[in-house]
């Protein structure tokens, strides 16, 4: 068998070469950006070694050990790739930003990827890219909703049509699709179809709903259902995934056309691209950025100021609006859990929306962080820690541990592991659990915490509330990114209040409220909203001078909000009013 098996890696491509400069190798040329960024962000790399402790000093100190591994590793390209994206959107005014374990890197922040400051944040590296791990790292791009496909076009024509390709998503039999299908395939009625298919229980198994007496079901449609429940049913598109390959991408795996105009897809998932060594970049389309956008192009032709997001100040007044709790629309923490806890948690500085973001999630909610959090935060209950050696990696969340990067700081801290070890640690630790890493690891763990005093109760104790906290840990970088774009939607929401409402609703569907909640929040806040009247509406959500409303701004309804009428019809009317 071994003889005869055929080994993937024989097919496994690389990135296509990426043009650079004249004169230039990719490693070369990323050193360039990445300095030239650098620059800006932190100043002049400094010329004396004696200047250890500035901030500047820390940056291109972690500048140089980022791009040291980046090179070891070979993934110049792979940064430079990601770099030209971004460059791309910013060029044509689209907003973006890189979020996920990306924003560890001071090397994306320099580069513009990223928006988050990881040297000031103190976050680590490793979580993104170490020697140890396998494959590329995982960059996920955020990119406005409305203007994703001109992203995606652009890496098509960037990079060629025969090396680049969309991820396939391998859609497999529900319980209610496997019996539609299979009372079509024996001849029924397409009402009988469609009849048999909600007389099954949506949340269970085919298996579930034929010990139930309340259907009609024919026994061998039933029969065939549960054979083929969990089976391939067809082929969709990945909601990001891209690959891109230096041959053409034919070679590699089949490719089709897809539904969509100009989109060309592997007939392969992400798992199966990841065992080939195709490497993926993940362009997601998020309706908050389309909302951003369109609220400051509101605000700039309405207001004559052009706001830039990156520059708005930190307000004491826009956190007091989240501590009561107004953010209906507000990025992140605008759902009914979200909204209970915020006059509770009470966040009066940026990384208390960073901690808010990560707080109210299934696994933290799960593992029972959320109230010892709370009542340290109201000093109901005192600060603790299981040992001292704890405070330097819990010490910003009040001794509970939120985030993945905390596990591996712990580990840093208690047993004198890397930050590479400590990466494998999460690993092994994580929800694809290996009993033999874990055995190895935690051996290692419990030497370095001997090696350190740490032994006894106490180190089984750190040991356990380690594992027990890896299967739910949030990613700090991730709740970082999105909580620059929590506080950058509460600020426009509180400031400007009918250019918010109006902005949502042209950015629909997205978030977690209907228009007509959105409708009636901004009422609530004193905007009046006028109703569609097909002379004076355009096809989206567009303002009015009012000034009965607050901020002298009204929002009338866009003709595309009627029910039933197509955004092609809504242009037209736009385009041929008045009547």
């Amino acid at each position: 068998a071994n003889e005869i098996a055929f080994d993937l890696s024989l097919v496994a491509p690389q990135l296509p070469p990426f043009p650079c400069p004249d004169g230039h190798t990719e490693m070369s040329y990323l050193r360039q950006l990445v300095a030239r960024g650098a620059q800006h962000r932190y100043g002049e790399k400094p010329a004396e070694s004696n200047e250890d402790l500035s901030l500047r000093a820390r940056a291109w100190r972690t500048i140089d050990h980022e791009l040291e591994i980046i090179e070891t590793l070979g993934f110049a390209g792979y940064f430079l790739v990601v770099w030209d994206i971004v460059r791309f959107c910013t060029e044509q005014g689209i907003l973006c930003q890189g979020r996920g374990s990306a924003a560890n890197s001071a090397v994306c922040f320099s580069l513009g990827i990223t928006k988050a400051d990881a040297v000031s944040l103190g976050l680590l590296f490793e979580r993104f890219l170490s020697p140890e791990r396998d494959g590329p790292p995982d960059i996920d791009i955020d990119i406005e909703s409305g203007r994703r496909e001109e992203v995606i076009q652009y890496v098509y024509a960037r990079h060629g049509r025969h090396h680049a390709a969309q991820v396939a998503n391998v859609i497999t039999y529900r319980s209610r699709s496997a019996v539609r299908d299979m009372a079509r395939a024996l001849g029924h009625r397409p009402d009988q179809q469609d009849s048999w298919s909600k007389q099954v229980d949506a949340w269970g198994t085919v298996a579930i709903t034929a010990t139930q007496r309340d259907h009609d079901i024919p026994d061998l449609v039933l029969e065939m259902a549960a054979e083929v429940e969990h089976m391939p049913r067809h082929l969709g598109i990945h909601s990001g995934g891209m690959v891109m390959c230096d041959r053409p991408i034919i070679e590699v795996c089949p490719v089709e056309w897809g539904r969509m105009a100009n989109r060309s897809v592997l007939q392969w998932d992400k798992d199966d691209c990841a065992a080939a060594g195709l490497v993926k970049f993940d362009l997601l389309g998020l309706g908050m950025l389309s909302a951003l956008h369109n609220a400051v192009d509101l605000i700039e032709e309405f207001r004559g100021v052009r706001v830039d997001l990156a520059t708005i100040p930190q307000e004491d007044d826009v956190y007091a609006m989240l501590c009561r709790a107004d953010t209906v629309g507000v990025f992140q923490i605008e759902s009914r859990a979200q909204m209970a806890t915020l006059p509770r948690l009470k966040p009066r500085r940026f990384y208390d929306l960073v901690v808010e973001v990560a707080l109210i999630r299934p696994g933290p909610i799960q593992g029972g962080s959320v109230h010892p959090y709370i009542r340290r935060r109201n000093g109901q209950e005192p600060v603790t820690y299981l040992h001292p050696l704890l405070e330097n990696s819990l010490g910003k969340t009040l001794g509970v541990p939120l985030f993945q990067e905390q596990l591996m700081q712990m580990a840093i801290d208690v047993a004198g592991f890397t930050p590479s070890q400590a990466d494998e640690l999460r690993q092994a630790m994580g929800s694809k659990r290996s009993q033999s890493r874990m055995l190895k690891l935690s051996e290692r763990l419990y030497a370095g915490m001997a090696e350190r005093g740490i032994v006894g109760d106490v180190a089984d104790l750190i040991f356990t509330k380690m594992s027990a906290f890896a299967s739910y840990g949030f990613p700090e970088s991730h709740s970082v990114s999105f909580a620059y774009l929590v506080y950058s939607s509460a600020w426009i929401k509180l400031h400007e209040p009918a250019v918010f409402c109006a902005s949502l609703l042209n950015a629909q569907p997205m978030g977690f409220w209907a228009p007509h909640s959105l409708v009636q929040d901004a009422k609530r806040h004193g905007v009046v909203v006028r109703s569609v009247d097909i002379n004076a509406s355009r096809a989206d959500a567009t303002l009015e001078e009012c000034g009965e409303s607050t901020g002298g701004l009204a929002v009338r309804l866009g003709v595309g909000s009627v029910r039933g009428l197509s955004s092609a019809v809504a242009r037209e009317v736009e385009t041929h009013r008045p009547f």
